[in-house]
């Protein structure tokens, strides 16, 4: 597959291979691109600003419910090639397919909702009523969105989609774990705009992200990934803005008073979605004390039964992690938790690619398993004597992206919204939960700025001032 600048599919002469983390087998090639490909899709982006600027927020929004119609009907060809390049289950890389239609959707009816707003200027008295002014909003120019493997096409276009319906221009890394689908959907989106307007380069982080980053010609750089590298592009990114969304070690608290089931099953689907390759995934599960015994065996015996096999199985619930230096990674942490007095309930067996889905209990917030964020299928269970304790520990984390809790009492969820610090706090759900629509965006080290269409597209803006003294 090559990538697209101006229009143009670009190949060159060195090539990555994209593996496929089931099997090993070559799913196909991406070039790699350099600096210079980086400078081209900038100036290319730039070159086609005037273009997209041009048409009506109608037309905007039209091109973008046609862009949407293509990908629906790509959708399941689109899917599998996620499977083949990420090894997500393809009944979860189907869901992400149905949600990034819906947030192309969302992304097309924000483009005819961007406002300014009547300046009461004349409210310091200094001026009379004669003197009015406006706001109106202006897009950024060009939007650097650096992407992530685990969600491939629907975290790109949480970037791309508002942008262009703010009438920015695009250029889009996508990860080179699995860049094969978010390449095909910069394909998709070309198909409906101006040449330029959406531009893709494959490559290294090092060659191809930092030529973005430190680019005089990017207003903005959205990115998804590892803390280290957020705090580098900002360290890097001179004066653009950005929006960093940069993981989380997002607590599953279940008080004294919860529904057991309804935790069970949420820690089900929050700790092993994508084989907890998710930065909203449940990765603490922090249970009182009075439910610890009887939450451990129901979640046993439901997370024992998730299926482990080949991710193309519509029946399969655990594929394989993306590469198997990250299996590794994930074995040494759990191994090094139980060496350190963490008890294992469920799994712990890793094979190639493969981890299995583990349970670990009395785990503390000393263990790097927690301390760190663990991108894998474990829950490690920290046991809390109340209410108090509970909060404490939710809060023990560099991390404040998401927060589920379980409870009947609105007393203690109210408290638990209010003290737990985190950019989303969910009252009987699990923290995994995400709809295309809402606000999305962490505290302290899990970034800043605001995903969710609505909200990206105030970011994506700038407000100019407009005032006519008629005197």
């Amino acid at each position: 597959m090559k990538f697209l600048i101006n229009g143009e599919l670009i190949d060159k002469s060195d090539h990555f291979d994209v593996i496929n983390p089931y099997n090993g087998e070559l799913v196909d090639t991406v070039p790699i691109g350099y600096r210079s490909d980086a400078d081209d899709a900038i100036e290319s982006a730039n070159n086609a600003r005037r273009a997209l600027n041009d048409l009506s927020a109608k037309e905007v929004s039209i091109k973008l419910f046609d862009a949407c119609e293509e990908l629906e009907r790509e959708s399941e060809d689109i899917a599998k090639l996620i499977v083949a390049e990420a090894g997500k289950p393809y009944k979860q890389a189907i869901v992400e397919l149905q949600r990034s239609v819906e947030t192309l959707q969302f992304a097309a009816e924000e483009a005819k909702r961007i406002y300014g707003e009547s300046v009461p200027i004349d409210a310091t008295g200094s001026v009379d009523a004669r003197f009015f002014a406006f706001t109106k909003k202006v897009p950024l120019g060009v939007v650097g969105a650096i992407t992530p493997f685990n969600y491939p096409v629907n975290l790109a276009l949480h970037k791309i989609a508002p942008a262009i319906a703010a009438k920015n221009t695009v250029v889009m890394k996508p990860s080179m774990e699995a860049p094969l689908a978010a390449l095909r959907l910069a394909e998709i989106i070309n198909n409906h705009f101006p040449d330029g307007v959406i531009n893709s380069v494959t490559g290294y982080g090092s060659e191809v992200g930092d030529a973005m980053v430190v680019s005089t010609g990017i207003n903005k750089i959205s990115f998804t990934g590892s803390v280290a590298t957020g705090l580098f592009i900002s360290s890097r990114s001179g004066m653009k803005k950005l929006t960093l969304e940069l993981g989380g070690n997002d607590p599953l608290v279940v008080l004294e008073d919860a529904d057991v089931e309804k935790a069970v099953s949420a820690a089900t689907s929050g700790a092993f979605l994508f084989s907890g390759q998710v930065c909203i995934g449940v990765k603490r599960i922090i249970l009182d004390n009075k439910i610890a015994d009887e939450f451990i065996d129901l979640f046993a015996k439901e997370a024992s039964k998730l299926k482990m096999g080949n991710p193309m199985d519509e029946s399969t619930d655990i594929g394989p992690v993306i590469n198997e230096s990250a299996a590794i990674h994930i074995e040494t942490a759990v191994n090094s938790a139980i060496e350190d007095g963490a008890e294992l309930i469920l799994g712990g067996n890793r094979k190639d690619c493969f981890y299995e889905p583990t349970i670990l209990d009395n785990v503390n917030m000393t263990m790097d398993l927690v301390a760190n964020e663990t991108f894998g299928p474990v829950a490690p269970i920290i046991r809390v004597d109340g209410l108090d304790e509970a909060i404490k520990v939710a809060n023990d984390t560099q991390y404040g992206l998401q927060a589920g809790v379980f409870t009947e009492s609105i007393r203690s969820a109210l408290r638990c919204a209010n003290e737990i610090d985190a950019g989303s706090v969910l009252i009987n759900k699990e923290s995994t939960f995400r709809t295309d629509a809402m606000p999305f965006g962490g505290f302290k080290s899990s970034g800043m700025g605001k995903e969710g269409i609505k909200y990206a597209v105030e970011d994506m803006c700038k407000t100019k001032l407009i005032a006519f003294n008629c005197k």
